[in-house]
C-alpha cells in the first residue's frame, strides 16, 4: 500500500508563516497556533510543505488503509484558511450552526478570515476534534 506522501519534516513553522504574503492571513495562522498548541499541548511541526500540525494520531480506514496524521492541523491556503478535523463536522452541528460564515469539505473547514467566525465556538470545535481521537493519540 502506498505511502501519504504528507509526512512531518524538519522545516521551521516559523519560516513558513513568515512566508504568507497576505498580513492579516498571518496574524491569524499566529492566532490558530496559539490555540491549537493550547488544546493539544503538542509544539507545532510542518507537514509537508504547507500543513502546520500538532501531536499525532493513527488513522485507519475500512479499506485497511492506514496512517499517521496531526491530532489538529491547519494551512494557510490561497483562498482560505483551511483547518482539518478528522472527525469530521457530523456530531457538532449546534457548534457548526454558531461558528459564523464558513465553508466545509468531508474533514476541512475553510475559513475566509479568523474574524468571519466566532473565536470561541472555533476553540470548542477544535477541542472537540481533539478529544474525538484522544484513544488513537501518541507522541
Amino acid at each position: 500500500m502506498a505511502e501519504l506522501k504528507t509526512q512531518p519534516t524538519k522545516s521551521s513553522v516559523t519560516d513558513f508563516i513568515n512566508t504568507v504574503s497576505d498580513e492579516e492571513r498571518r496574524k491569524d495562522c499566529k492566532a490558530v497556533i496559539k490555540i491549537m498548541k493550547e488544546v493539544t499541548g503538542a509544539k507545532p511541526e510542518m507537514w509537508g510543505a504547507s500543513i502546520v500540525g500538532f501531536g499525532r494520531h493513527r488513522y485507519k480506514y475500512a479499506s485497511g488503509r492506514e496512517g499517521d496524521w496531526p491530532v489538529a492541523a491547519f494551512s494557510p491556503r490561497k483562498n482560505d484558511l483551511t483547518l482539518y478535523f478528522m472527525p469530521g463536522f457530523q456530531d457538532y452541528e449546534d457548534l457548526m450552526s454558531r461558528l459564523g460564515k464558513y465553508k466545509t469539505g468531508k474533514s476541512c473547514l475553510y475559513l475566509k478570515r479568523l474574524a468571519d467566525v466566532d473565536a470561541n465556538v472555533l476553540r470548542k470545535l477544535i477541542e472537540k476534534s481533539v478529544d474525538a481521537l484522544a484513544d488513537k493519540r501518541y507522541r
